[in-house]
């Protein structure tokens, strides 16, 4: 647990949320001050807490900070921090959550696709976090509800919830480190030849604002992938994350000329011949396997999921047309 973290109170979702305090250290001297929140603060996104300075919520030794102010060690820093507006309309829903385990520190959830992890525009209930908020109240206490990585609306398998701050700010940590590991499925059209790694850096789409794309002015990216099986019009993949960032195998894979079979907004050009992967609704993604440091134990753990009955049909759709062929 961070210094700043110990011992502090979290409102619930729709109060206001109580200043934060906490002393500089002595190793982030000379540091700007938005870094150094960042490293102090890792329960809050560094989006955020920027978005935070720059509403002069952030004190340091009595004074209006700003992002860039360097650090000496020893200040006091004082945060007002603003509501969440979607953890605000966040509350408990009785939805149906399949648990793949939990204890006193981790839950582990099989998400479905169709399923929106955390409220939003056009998402408001519904969700995940309402799921998650009715399974386990003491979740309401934490930032996000205990979410720390996601998966979009359309992509089903693995996703971690932190149950304590102490947990939370573990797994954060671990994803900052790239140490978790995350394997997915990933179902392309065309063929791919040979195993490989896509190294590009991923931002907003300079036009379309509510995609991603390849962008040299983004963050960077990694994903490793490895061919599993070849069929007439696709290929399927096991792919590796080493960063997470938002639609990153989708934009990675299309960068490649693959878009994922059923991608509704990567792939929408892309028309196969092949019914069997036209008629498939959803971008053909799943998160197959999650290793993490348990945040209590110290020790390693791992969880692997089967695909769900409409991405497992359609693999063994493939399969038999590729036999029939042969």
């Amino acid at each position: 647990m961070s210094p700043a973290a110990e011992g502090r109170n979290y409102s619930a979702p729709g109060t206001a949320p109580e200043p934060v305090e906490l002393t500089v250290p002595p190793e982030c001297a000379g540091q700007r001050l938005d870094q150094a929140l960042s490293h102090l603060l890792p329960e809050f996104s560094r989006s955020r807490l920027a978005q935070w300075i720059r509403a002069r919520r952030v004190g340091l030794d009595g004074q209006p900070a700003l992002p860039k102010d360097k650090l000496r060690g020893g200040e006091k820093i004082v945060l007002h921090p603003l509501p969440d507006p979607a953890a605000a309309a966040a509350a408990p829903e009785s939805i149906a959550l399949h648990v793949i385990y939990e204890d006193a520190a981790l839950l582990v959830i099989a998400k479905p696709a169709g399923l929106v992890v955390h409220p939003g525009s056009g998402n408001w209930s519904g969700t995940l976090l309402n799921a998650l908020l009715a399974h386990a109240t003491q979740l309401t206490a934490l930032p996000r509800g205990g979410i720390v990585h996601r998966l979009d609306k359309n992509t089903s398998g693995l996703l971690v919830v932190a149950k304590t701050l102490t947990a939370q700010t573990a797994l954060v940590r671990q994803l900052q480190a790239r140490s978790v590991k995350r394997e997915y499925l990933a179902l392309v059209y065309g063929r791919i030849a040979r195993d490989g790694k896509v190294e590009a850096p991923i931002g907003r789409h300079p036009v379309q604002r509510t995609r991603m794309a390849v962008n040299a002015h983004g963050k960077p990216a990694v994903t490793h992938f490895h061919v599993l099986q070849h069929f007439q019009h696709a290929t399927l993949l096991r792919c590796r994350l080493e960063t997470g960032r938002t639609h990153q195998i989708r934009v990675h894979l299309q960068s490649l000329g693959h878009p994922l079979v059923g991608d509704p907004v990567y792939g929408r050009n892309r028309r196969s011949a092949d019914a069997v992967l036209a008629d498939f609704p959803r971008q053909a993604l799943h998160a197959e396997r999650l290793e993490l440091q348990h945040p209590t134990s110290g020790k390693a753990v791992s969880w692997k999921l089967p695909p769900p009955p409409d991405l497992r049909d359609l693999i063994a759709a493939l399969q038999a047309q590729a036999g029939a062929n042969t």
